[in-house]
């Protein structure tokens, strides 16, 4: 386990709205709302789909479209909440299309290969779930 330092930290603040309604903030000032799924505010569970999907995106994206920009770029990323608290069958679904010209085909070429890095070696989200780090939490 490494030592914690200014670059390797991450973090976000929660600071309660209302009943099972929160307010996230990150170090940059951006912010969303969470909630327990009885409005538009996404849920933990939806957050965490988010992360993993976000994170896949963004790696996929950095991987294929240095020569060529997609005509799509969709991800979809779900999994079943079990009746013990706990996702389960989590799968990321990419639906990456470039145009059809020597860039693009070479860019469409690439997408495999980078969902397998992304996967294998680079999304820190999907790789933490997979790994099964503890959380500890504590109260303060």
């Amino acid at each position: 386990m490494g030592v914690m330092t200014d670059d390797t930290r991450r973090s976000v603040a929660l600071d309660r709205i209302e009943r099972a309604r929160y307010r996230v903030t990150n170090a940059r000032g951006g912010s969303i709302t969470i909630g327990e799924g009885d409005d538009a505010d996404f849920t933990p569970v939806e957050l965490l789909l988010a992360a993993i999907a976000g994170c896949t995106a963004i790696d996929v994206d950095y991987l294929t479209t240095k020569r060529s920009e997609p005509v799509r770029f969709a991800v979809e990323a779900l999994g079943e909440k079990l009746p013990e608290h706990v996702m389960s069958d989590l799968r990321v679904l990419l639906d990456v299309e470039f145009p059809d010209d020597e860039a693009g085909r070479a860019a469409q070429a690439r997408v495999p290969g980078a969902v397998a890095t992304s996967h294998d070696r680079l999304c820190t989200v999907s790789r933490t779930v997979e790994h099964g780090v503890p959380v500890r939490s504590e109260a303060v």
